[in-house]
């Protein structure tokens, strides 16, 4: 194995501080020399898969020092569909910060994630620089396809820092180590560029890109959802221009996936597969982040399967056992405790229960009533899982026997959709290493974005692709006319933890919820371990009255209490912050508004 060195060009420390060194060392088998390495449709293709690895491990990921996958924490917690709960207040307060609206410029999840974007920005840049030209200035076919997919993914990237963070830096070429980029939109840029001029830049990239692109060969193609192909190309154009207000301009793009024939959304008793290994490269995936096991990689080395999984994503999302007699959940997931990290506010299963109704595929594969999983899943043993369940209700065998804090964070349902199965991990690697492939653009999403560039533009030919989804979902109810609320409602229950809500939220105004963020918070109680006890705020019982239910939620605000500001508050939170260390080490970046150094504080 022989090394080849490239030169560090790009000011990764006028982006983010801790990159301060001057060459990258990347191993490349039978490669000798830069010479050789960037005069090959060989080297090429390597680059091109050094890019896709930067992007597993730094955005899909856990990248160099994250501890979970922050692309889901940060555009999922902040939403109004979720709670960040734990074993109490305190616990996962990374998460917990940013749902509560509490977090600053020093935020983890937002410098990991920022950090992230920048460095898998990094990787696509050296191929787009070395090889845009082809190969002593002859293009092939090869080396067009592997700088036209290096773009679309750098697009992506880029559209998602517009989205979270406003005017980021466009970082379009390899930079010379001295230089400090501005924000997009700064005059001292050559071509300045306003927010929705850069989400433009990036579908006008994915445009340019589509001629030099493979397409996926059939909707069984599974090789064609792990790689940028047509269709990835043609959703993110749609999705930049959606976000950039240009309706038909979106509709145009989005209709040429749609119309390619090379996607479809599953039969609806395969929908839960979409989240676990079992539908990984389905029909559905428009792209997918490929998450591999290989016996031979090691933990923490570079390369090893720390940086190929998402790991701890399992104590995020599953349930915390400890706090239940038996886990109800353990012959589902293979006994992988959880921290119970997310929480299901009563608001949203309400509305989505009245929405689907109890029998849709839909509802049952997102979330789960503490009844049915305490009564109804499958524990291993005989002796409980032959009870009737009259014995169950009565039962202190199964519950939940913590008195302190209860399942905090969680009301009468629980999320399901998530949860790492015991076939999603490897027991070599350990259930914490979520294997199944990561989404990052899903077929429904397409048909909802369509439907909403339809609608804002009140061209009904999107109500059947909303209906689409609706009876996919098994939902009971399907619209009859297309209107923007009815595609706000279908996107909410559809795409549930998948990175879109908060970025909506911001995007419609729709942020009212997101104001009380962090005013109460419940846990959930047994009875039968806990009765309600003076004090109680706002004590709910499951079916209305103690009488009729063994479970029932009481408010906490352990935030409010200790003077923490919580809360959306406008002209603020529509924007993450630059990472203080960013801020700290380029003086050309401009803060967003209402921010302040975490030490000022």
């Amino acid at each position: 194995m022989k090394k080849l060195y490239i030169p560090l060009f790009i000011a990764i420390a006028a982006l983010f501080s801790s990159c301060n060194q001057d060459l990258l060392e990347i191993e490349q088998k039978g490669v000798t020399s830069i010479e050789s390495f960037y005069g090959t449709e060989e080297g090429a293709e390597a680059a091109l898969a050094a890019a896709y690895d930067g992007f597993c491990s730094n955005v899909a990921s856990r990248g160099p020092a994250f501890i979970y996958s922050p692309y889901r924490a940060l555009f999922n917690n902040c939403g109004d569909d979720m709670y960040a709960a734990g074993s109490n207040w305190g616990d996962n307060d990374y998460m917990a910060a940013l749902d509560e609206f509490r977090y600053d410029s020093g935020c983890e999840v937002v410098t990991n994630m920022y950090k992230g974007f920048y460095s898998a920005i990094y990787k696509c840049n050296l191929v787009i620089s070395y090889f845009q030209d082809g190969i002593d200035g002859n293009q092939t076919a090869v080396t067009k396809r592997c700088v036209a997919e290096a773009r679309v993914l750098r697009a992506w990237m880029h559209m998602m820092l517009a989205i979270g963070w406003g005017c980021p830096p466009l970082v379009d070429q390899l930079f010379t180590a001295d230089v400090m980029p501005y924000n997009c939109d700064a005059e001292e840029n050559d071509n300045p560029m306003t927010h929705e001029q850069l989400l433009e830049w990036c579908a006008k990239e994915c445009e340019d890109a589509v001629p030099d692109l493979t397409e996926r060969s059939s909707t069984g193609d599974k090789d064609g959802a792990v790689k940028v192909t047509k269709g990835f190309a043609n959703a993110v154009a749609g999705k930049a221009y959606l976000f950039a207000g240009k309706y038909n301009e979106a509709k145009t793009a989005l209709k040429k996936v749609i119309d390619s024939g090379k996607y479809a959304l599953v039969p609806g008793n395969r929908f839960w597969e979409n989240f676990h290994v079992e539908g990984d490269c389905n029909e559905e995936k428009v792209f997918e982040a490929n998450f591999e096991f290989n016996a031979s990689w090691g933990s923490w080395s570079s390369g090893g399967y720390m940086y190929h999984t998402t790991w701890m994503e399992a104590n995020i999302w599953n349930w915390r056992s400890d706090h239940f007699v038996l886990a109800p959940q353990a012959v589902y997931d293979g006994g992988q405790d959880g921290w119970g990290g997310l929480g299901v506010p009563k608001y949203f299963a309400d509305e989505f229960l009245a929405n689907d109704g109890p029998d849709s595929y839909r509802f049952n594969t997102t979330l789960i009533n503490i009844e049915d999983a305490v009564y109804g899943m499958e524990y291993g043993m005989a002796d409980i899982d032959n009870m009737t369940r009259a014995e169950k209700e009565a039962s202190k065998e199964i519950g939940i026997k913590d008195v302190n804090d209860g399942l905090y964070g969680q009301s009468f349902y629980l999320p399901f959709k998530q949860m790492v199965r015991a076939t999603d991990a490897n027991p070599t690697w350990g259930g914490n290493h979520r294997l199944n492939n990561y989404i990052i653009m899903r077929y429904a999403e397409v048909l909802l974005m369509y439907a909403e560039a339809c609608a804002q533009t009140s061209d009904a030919s999107g109500l059947q692709y909303l209906q689409a989804i609706q009876n996919r979902a098994g939902s009971k109810h399907v619209s009859s006319s297309l209107t923007l609320d009815e595609v706000k409602k279908e996107k909410k229950y559809e795409m549930w933890l998948e990175g879109c809500r908060w970025a909506d939220l911001v995007r419609w105004g729709d942020t009212d919820k997101v104001k009380q963020a962090g005013q109460a918070v419940p846990s959930l109680y047994d009875k039968l371990f806990r009765a309600p006890q003076a004090g109680d705020q706002n004590i709910i019982w499951q079916h209305g009255s103690e009488a009729n239910s063994r479970f029932y939620t009481v408010d906490t605000h352990v935030a409010k209490d200790k003077g923490f500001e919580v809360g959306f508050k406008a002209g603020k939170h529509e924007r993450f912050p630059y990472p203080y260390d960013a801020i700290s080490n380029n003086p050309h970046l401009a803060q967003n508004p209402q921010w302040n150094d975490p030490v000022a504080e």
